[in-house]
């Protein structure tokens, strides 16, 4: 990964003592003869940091009363996976998660997976437990790419078995390097095979290049418009996002047209340098601010309130000044793949300009996440994965966590969309005529290009079969619809004394 942006948070390091309020319990400490050396990281790290560890009895810091109990406690579930699912994570807490292997965790946060290149969704046939997929976008330079693909074909196979709601997991995100989609073409309101195959590969260690398309189109309405589909919120690629707007400025751009349909995500220091892009480079201007669990809150507020603040960027982390085009508008299009950081722009750009959203309802993820590992030791911040510090990492454990471990509110505080945000403008995508991406024929896009126009001759869009998928190919890698915080996090060291 690349090295993140390290943007210190101004708290004082304190050293602990009886009299600076707080007192903590000594962390319990489980039998060095027993099997719990994962458990004991994701406890330890899930008492500290989890957005909701005072609404989980088991993380309480008086939940064990002797190291016996806490032993037995971490026990209790052989299996890791069950023990954070079962033990430690909270009901309503939809989106953390773990992995076996940080590596492949942190490759997959900078884009870097196991991936044929195919984008695609997946959608449950009607009363039945067979599903077909179809092709939302195909990656440049990938296995894809080379092959007789495209999006909007539809496939209900692979390998000659018919795709289904037990087995496609298996089928398309197996262990199989190789697989054949056996293709499908819509007959009336029926899915049926065509008898076309393609036969894919997946290429190891693969890296997503999230800027997908950059149109201009002149004239519409006596505007010139920018058209971006952005796909990850990736802070390897600021740079090449700058330069992306960059361009739009030298085109003379003065509308944008923000395509994040599939975007589910990513850094949310990226999510900021791009709402800079659009909106201002303000440094006074707040863009989002943090929340965190009750106890890290009080640490942080106490010492400095604005620490929590992410404001308006002027530069990209290079300290290559930020290309912006001050607009007091921008056109997003949308769909339920819209997730996370992409929701984190909207909610960002709201207080400050109008943020037109096409489409369909976005996912509703408004909380962030840190990457953690079994680093306790680490100064500052016990747990948060660092590049620098992987060999300091405990090399008996390989498992990393990816909790959720804070909320963003806008500006004026806002944060309640956990059940998304609604269009504006609502717009299926329609497996008939899902378009060419980045043509202004396309369906989204050209309801867009409408609205900016303000032409009184409006296009009518009629949806014959509305793209309804129940999930996606993003949701198979480590960063799935996930939003993660790229920070450089310093706790007072009054708080660190059960880690020194």
């Amino acid at each position: 990964m690349k090295k993140w942006i390290f943007v210190l948070l101004a708290l004082g390091m304190v050293a602990c003592s009886n009299d600076d309020g707080v007192d903590l319990p000594d962390n319990p400490n489980p039998d060095p003869d027993a099997d719990v050396v994962v458990q004991n990281f994701m406890w330890q790290a899930m008492n500290l940091w989890y957005f909701w560890q005072g609404d989980v009895p088991n993380l309480a810091d008086d939940a064990f009363t002797t190291d016996e109990e806490y032993t037995a406690f971490l026990a209790s579930e052989s299996d890791p996976a069950d023990f954070f699912e079962n033990k430690l994570r909270f009901s309503g807490d939809r989106f953390s998660f773990y992995s076996d292997d940080y590596t492949d965790l942190t490759n997959n946060l900078a884009g870097i997976s196991r991936d044929n290149g195919m984008a695609f969704g997946l959608v449950q046939f009607s009363g039945s437990a067979n599903i077909f997929g179809y092709v939302r976008y195909i990656l440049p330079n990938s296995d894809a790419a080379t092959k007789d693909v495209s999006r909007g074909e539809l496939f209900t196979g692979v390998d000659g078995v018919t795709l289904t709601t037990d087995n496609y997991e298996d089928l398309l995100f197996g262990e199989n390097a190789t697989y054949t989609l056996n293709m499908a073409d819509i007959t009336g309101n029926d899915i049926v095979p065509n008898g076309k195959e393609v036969t894919l590969t997946k290429e190891e260690n693969f890296q997503e290049d999230p800027i997908f398309l950059t149109e201009v189109f002149e004239n519409i309405g006596g505007q010139t418009v920018g058209y971006l589909m952005y796909n990850r919120f990736l802070n390897e690629f600021d740079r090449e996002l700058n330069d992306a707007f960059g361009f739009f400025a030298s085109q003379g751009v003065t509308a944008l047209v923000l395509d994040l349909r599939y975007n589910n995500g990513g850094s949310v220091n990226s999510s900021r340098l791009l709402a800079s892009m659009i909106y201002g480079t303000n440094t006074e201007e707040v863009y989002v601010e943090q929340q965190w669990n009750d106890f890290i809150q009080e640490a942080f507020t106490e010492e400095d309130p604005d620490a929590l603040k992410d404001f308006f960027a002027s530069a990209v982390s290079s300290g290559v000044p930020v290309n912006t085009l001050n607009l007091d508008r921008v056109y997003v299009l949308t769909t339920r793949s819209t997730a996370s950081a992409s929701e984190l722009v909207i909610n960002g750009l709201n207080p400050y300009i109008s943020v037109i959203k096409i489409g369909t309802t976005t996912r509703g993820k408004n909380e962030f996440s840190l990457t953690m590992v079994d680093d306790p030791n680490r100064p500052g911040a016990p747990f948060i994965y660092t590049p620098e510090r992987e060999g300091s990492i405990n090399s008996e454990n390989s498992w990393a966590i990816q909790p959720l471990v804070g909320r963003n509110k806008n500006s004026v505080g806002f944060s309640d969309y956990d059940e998304g945000f609604a269009p504006d403008i609502e717009l299926e995508e329609d497996l008939e005529n899902l378009g060419v991406l980045g043509d202004p024929n396309e369906p989204l896009l050209a309801r867009a290009l409408q609205e900016i126009s303000g032409s009184s001759a409006k296009r009518f869009f009629e949806v014959g079969m509305p793209a309804e998928p129940f999930t996606y190919s993003g949701m198979f890698t480590s960063l799935k619809d996930n939003m993660y915080l790229d920070k450089d996090i310093r706790l007072p060291e009054r708080l660190l004394k059960n880690f020194q």
